[in-house]
């Protein structure tokens, strides 16, 4: 079946155009906002390198990039699926409680015996799922606003981990820490490359399978995806489970890292947000049905890039928070009066 024609930014629904011309479209529509954080990532790292190196510091040696992709690593994967479900014109603001929750897990079920390591990859997958399949139920089924939803089951397992853990529990097996929290190829942490592979078969989901051709239809106008056969509610569940298990993953990173499980990591790692920042820095629209992990990718990187750099600098945190504030608020303004500026193009060529 071919994939669902979207919706205009005007509300008209765009005529069948042939297959070869949607992918132009496709690919054009993604890479303005990737190019802009790209570029974006490129002058704040020529600019961070210059006000460090007068600060009498350095900002590309060896032990700063491996910290910067060891940040970028957890943030990415779970940006990678936040991405999925706001292009599907939902949210997740979970997260961080799956991740917190995934460390557990995996820490408890390894309990430092190396032989337990894929039951406990295995889990933690398993309950991570499970996770995302609730918020896509509740989502769907239920027709409960996903803002509201994806926050009450947050609420849940926050509850869970704040009755049930006072600090750290369980020890990740030795291996898996060396193998996944520190080893290396050169500068490149192995994590990192973990983070690569997430992101390449998310965006050739999104750009290349009927999934995400549907994906990108249902965010851009639900009720012409329905009309056109897509089944809305499915596409929005399976991205709500994808989502979760990106974040599984980065709870296990993060257990790789931290030797045993941690019930408050990901909140104050703020991972639901930081991950919704760089979502909307890489160009992908709220709204849902525009952009793509390839921005997202960007967004994470240039947040790290700045975090390291402050970093650096020694910044106090609260100043560098504004910063960051400052710096999406601005990002999507701009964004936001570029597509402003498209549609009014439109109408006025219409």
């Amino acid at each position: 079946m071919p994939a669902p024609e979207r919706s205009g930014g005007d509300g008209v629904t765009a005529p069948p155009a042939p297959a070869k011309t949607r992918s132009i479209r496709l690919k054009a529509s993604a890479a303005g906002p990737a190019r802009g954080v790209y570029i974006a990532l490129a002058l704040t790292l020529v600019i961070g390198w210059i006000v460090v190196a007068i600060d009498g510091g350095s900002l590309f040696n060896q032990s700063t990039v491996v910290s910067l992709l060891h940040v970028a690593t957890g943030l990415g994967l779970v940006a990678v699926g936040q991405t999925l479900v706001i292009l599907a014109g939902s949210l997740d603001l979970s997260v961080a409680y799956v991740i917190s929750i995934s460390t557990l897990v995996a820490a408890e079920t390894m309990a430092g015996s190396d032989g337990n390591i894929l039951p406990a990859l295995g889990l933690v997958l398993l309950v991570a799922a499970a996770i995302g399949l609730l918020n896509g139920l509740l989502v769907t089924k239920l027709r409960i606003n996903a803002f509201i939803a994806t926050v009450g089951v947050g609420l849940l397992l926050k509850g869970y981990l704040d009755n049930g853990y006072d600090g750290p529990a369980g020890k990740t097996a030795p291996a898996f820490v060396q193998s996944l929290g520190y080893q290396r190829i050169g500068p490149v942490p192995v994590a990192f490359l973990l983070l690569l592979a997430v992101a390449v078969a998310a965006w050739f989901a999104v750009r290349n399978t009927r999934f995400g051709h549907h994906l990108i239809a249902v965010g851009g106008d639900p009720d012409v995806a329905r009309l056109s056969g897509v089944r809305n509610d499915r596409i929005l569940i399976v991205a709500h489970v994808l989502c979760a298990l990106c974040s599984g993953l980065a709870g296990i990173y993060l257990a790789s890292r931290l030797g045993s499980g941690a019930p408050r990591v990901g909140v104050e790692g703020l991972y639901d947000l930081e991950s919704i920042a760089a979502v909307v820095l890489g160009g992908t629209a709220l709204a849902g049905g525009r952009g793509g992990v390839l921005g997202t990718v960007g967004g994470v990187l240039l947040l790290a890039s700045i975090d390291s750099i402050f970093n650096q600098l020694e910044v106090d945190a609260f100043f560098k928070q504004v910063i960051r504030g400052v710096i999406i608020i601005a990002a999507v303004a701009v964004y936001a009066r570029r597509m402003h500026r498209r549609r009014n193009s439109r109408k006025a060529a219409a």
